[in-house]
């Protein structure tokens, strides 16, 4: 999500500030895998915010700065059928000399505990480097330094078929060669590191923006994994620029109208497609929306495989999308439209 939302979940929580903002899958690769329901979404869920937030002020103190996911919510969204939730954290926190210097035993601790939390219970695990493309405000440009970081953190998590890795959050204005270097890098390293089984999202330029996903990221469909499991994650904010900062949406069609594009691509190159970041305001126009959104996804799961909502996590106070239960604003409102589309439900 871009910048300005930062400002506007900060004034709502106690935090420095947050950043919020495939080829065709082989299921007898991976004998963890999911059974899909009638829907045909393989996944669905919300992004777990909190270990992200803080991003000014590096390290940071554990629990006001930021903090991982309280393991009783989320037990409370898996028990009401989600199947999938995004892990976001600071590379700067993971690695704190260098992209290629050691994990943080700290803060690798806690992101080890929220993962087996949410896989011990049957769900999956988004490992989610919530960088834009940057390390320390530097766009990473190194691919064997992009490389050694994700090889290392894999690693961790090799033998763990309900982890996926994403491979950044929202890249933008970046070269878009770099862009394509960054995530081949990234595949290539966490294939390396033993992990052979698990799904890898790569997201795109332009903040991974379905909209625009065509006229952006259309070289991404080089991509390519021994495994065959790469998803293209990208996100979808239904307000005037797309950027997740309004309670307004443009239409109560906007939802479906903004993936028209990006549908027809996967189809076209034969890939597999996940919305990683999606969410509308608490009224009737953005309920519409959302809802018009998922159902057309669901109308077209020969591409989608499914979508995690943005966001739920315990720092969000009262911000306009916070999921979180039960105190989250869009929580008593949409959970009900998006249990529709769960995998489980």
């Amino acid at each position: 999500m871009k910048f300005a939302q930062i400002v506007l979940a900060a004034s709502a929580a106690t935090v420095a500030f947050a950043y919020p903002r495939g080829r065709d899958v082989d299921t007898t690769k991976q004998s963890a895998d999911v059974q899909k329901r009638a829907n045909g979404f393989t996944w669905f869920g919300v992004s777990e915010s909190g270990a992200e937030f803080g991003e000014s002020n590096i390290p940071g103190t554990l629990g006001n700065d930021y903090a991982w996911p309280d393991n009783s919510q989320v037990k409370i969204l898996r028990d009401q059928g989600m199947n999938v939730f995004r892990v976001p954290f600071l590379m700067e926190r993971m690695v704190p000399t260098s992209l290629t210097g050691p994990l943080d035993a700290t803060y690798l601790a806690g992101l080890t505990s929220t993962v087996k939390f949410i896989t011990d219970s049957g769900a999956y695990a988004v490992i989610d480097p919530h960088n834009y493309g940057r390390y320390k405000g530097n766009i990473i440009t190194s691919t064997s330094d992009f490389a050694a970081f994700w090889k290392a953190l894999a690693t961790k998590f090799a033998s763990n078929d309900k982890v996926i890795f994403d491979t950044n959050n929202e890249y933008h204005d970046i070269d878009q060669t770099i862009v394509l270097n960054m995530n081949q890098a990234a595949i290539n390293a966490i294939r390396a590191s033993g992990a052979t089984t698990q799904y890898i999202f790569v997201e795109g330029n332009g903040y991974s923006g379905a909209w625009s996903w065509t006229t952006t990221n259309d070289n991404l469909k080089a991509l390519t994994d021994p495994a065959d499991k790469i998803v293209y994650e990208m996100h979808q904010y239904l307000d005037g620029n797309s950027s997740g900062t309004s309670e307004s949406c443009v239409s109560t069609t906007i939802g479906k109208e903004s993936l028209q594009s990006a549908t027809a691509w996967l189809r076209d190159n034969k890939k597999k497609g996940f919305l990683g970041e999606f969410a509308g305001g608490v009224n009737v126009n953005c309920e519409a929306a959302v809802e018009g959104m998922l159902s057309y996804m669901s109308e077209n799961t020969d591409v989608w495989t499914g979508a995690e909502w943005w966001a739920a996590g315990p720092k969000w106070g009262s911000y306009m999308y916070s999921l979180e239960p039960s105190t989250g604003p869009a929580y008593s409102t949409y959970l009900p439209i998006l249990k529709k589309y769960f995998v489980s439900s």
